[in-house]
């Protein structure tokens, strides 16, 4: 990885005035390739003793990548320079895996080695099995994702020491080829279908839609423009810079963690509803809305900011603009529902109607609200028979493959430190210890806990 600091000529340095103490200080000005210039705070502190202070870090570079960029105000998506518009239309999904993790598009060459590569880890330990029969069958399949994918560190001994290289990579194969199965192992498991082992004759995502909805009863077959659309939907979804659950990612791999906890830990935080869930929450106001005739009365709803209703898909905390993501997905969702015969799905026009009539009101206009991938996304995977609870699994494995290229990236960074992040304390100062008989007479209990 470049190192910007070292190599930019061109120092520059940001002038930081206290008004209280009259000093000044000089911060460095690191330039990135592409983006926002970076202020370099690293020595902040031991010049000036204080922290600096972002809830949410949205001010805050946590690290130097050349893996994703965002334009957020452009709707810009690249990854390793390449438009995610090109790669949705004109690449598959482990092409796109590979450029992740290695920088380039692959040669032909280089390509058919690294499917080879990839089908041959696709099978789970078939001990892993019986750790499926340890969860309820009523389970929430990210709850399982979560257990499963931090167990393959208790299997797979011979890639948990990411300082050797070889050990490093073969553990970026396995999570990439393990993903799929165990999501589809899950699913199986929620409705109490015989697990179905993976074939090498199949492609990444057909072999995943082969492993979730086929049984051994019957012969599976699929349309290639499902497989397609399934493809789309994991390279939409292949990385996203420093959200949330990248972030945990890193941050637990700081740490020294193995990469099969630094995934786990990634899922464990994807599942969050306000990181992984939108797409769900999509369906769930379409469903609520109910109709076209509706949808003028809750959009007068989600301007009126005493409801607590709100239009689910649209905006982004990146994204002022278009999220590039989208017209793609948009696009998948046509393909999908015509295949399927369910061009008039109501849920679909309910969306089409709602997009149309935001995208023309100068209160979504004004404050940039624009659809987002998940806007569509929740529709593909409910037309194509998957239940909601899948739909965060779905996601966990397409964003697989960017968290372990950045958790890779972190590793093989020489300035890479243990995250250790700081805090405004503004709670009590030094007290003198209370014996038991002088502390207050008042309880938690009577209003902690309500009584069954």
């Amino acid at each position: 990885m470049n190192d910007f600091e070292n190599n930019n000529d061109d120092k520059k340095s940001f002038t930081l005035f206290n008004n209280e103490t009259g000093k000044s200080y000089e911060i460095p000005i690191i330039k990135g390739s592409v983006g926002p210039n970076v202020l370099d705070i690293r020595k902040f502190y031991k010049e000036t003793g204080m922290f600096t202070y972002d809830p949410g870090f949205t001010s805050t570079a946590s690290c130097e990548s050349s893996i994703t960029y965002i334009d957020g105000n452009k709707g810009k998506l690249l990854h390793r320079g390449y438009s995610i518009n090109d790669l949705a239309n004109k690449s598959d999904f482990l092409e796109v895996c590979y450029l992740l993790l290695h920088g380039e598009l692959p040669s032909v060459e280089d390509k058919n080695k690294f499917k080879d590569v990839i089908i041959k880890h696709t099978m789970l330990h078939e001990q892993l099995v019986y750790l499926y029969r340890g969860f309820r069958r009523d389970a929430h399949p990210m709850a399982i994702m979560v257990g499963v994918v931090g167990a393959l560190s208790a299997f797979y001994h011979d890639s948990t020491d990411f300082a050797d290289m070889n050990q490093r990579m073969i553990a970026c194969h396995r999570l990439i080829a393990k993903i799929p199965t165990i999501g589809a192992m899950a699913y199986k498991y929620s409705i109490g279908q015989p697990f179905v082992y993976p074939r090498n004759d199949l492609n990444y995502s057909e072999n995943f839609l082969y492993m979730t909805f086929s049984v051994p009863t019957e012969k599976f077959s699929i349309n290639q423009k499902i497989v397609k659309a399934m493809d789309r939907f994991f390279i939409l979804h292949a990385d996203h810079e420093q959200n949330a659950s990248t972030s945990t990612v890193r941050l637990a791999g700081s740490s020294g963690a193995n990469p099969f906890a630094c995934i786990a830990a990634g899922i464990a935080s994807l599942w969050g509803p306000a990181h992984g869930g939108a797409n769900e929450a999509v369906i769930k106001m379409l469903e609520e809305i109910g109709s076209i005739e509706n949808i003028p009365n809750y959009i007068n709803k989600a301007k009126d900011k005493k409801d607590p209703f709100r239009l689910m898909g649209f905006g982004h905390r990146v994204y002022k603009n278009y999220d590039p993501r989208a017209e793609v997905m948009k696009e998948s969702a046509y393909e999908v529902l015509e295949v399927l015969n369910k061009h008039d799905d109501p849920l679909f026009k309910i969306a089409i109607e709602l997009e149309k009539i935001a995208l023309k009101d100068q209160y979504f206009i004004d404050k940039k609200l624009f659809p987002n991938v998940d806007f569509y996304s929740g529709i593909i995977l409910k037309a194509l028979g998957f239940p909601t609870s899948m739909f965060t699994v779905l996601f966990a494995i397409g964003r697989t493959v960017g968290w372990i290229s950045q958790w890779k990236e972190m590793i093989e960074d020489p300035i890479n430190k243990i995250g250790r992040p700081r805090q405004l304390y503004t709670g009590y100062k030094d007290r003198e210890y209370e014996i038991e008989s002088a502390r207050e007479k008042k309880s938690i209990f009577k209003w902690l806990w309500k009584k069954d």
